[in-house]
């Protein structure tokens, strides 16, 4: 099981895998011995990925940021959510994923 497994996982996944081999390689190593490596990058993956999911669209629902904006001025709403879509993002690689 070597970087093959990146193929196999999601995007969170994949960036707390980085993370553990740059900065924790150990842990891997030990990991891929007792054949969880993969279990555990999907739990991650799916953890991170559900989180994500929620904030977007609590963040978007605190805003203001609905079906009537993106009706009336796309170009706001996609202003908008690429904003919310960032700091979610930001939020989690440094709270869940540790980059």
């Amino acid at each position: 099981m070597k970087d093959e497994l990146i193929g196999r996982i999601g995007i969170w996944g994949q960036r707390h895998y980085c993370y553990l081999k740059k900065h924790k390689p150990t842990v891997v190593s030990v990991m891929r011995m007792k054949g969880n490596l993969e279990a555990y990058l999907r739990d991650v993956d799916r953890d991170a990925q559900e989180t994500y999911d929620n904030l977007i669209r609590q963040y978007a629902e605190i805003e203001g940021i609905g079906e009537e904006l993106k009706q009336s001025d796309q170009m706001e709403w996609a202003r908008r959510m690429n904003s919310i879509r960032s700091r979610v993002e930001e939020f989690l690689l440094e709270d869940q994923i540790h980059i």
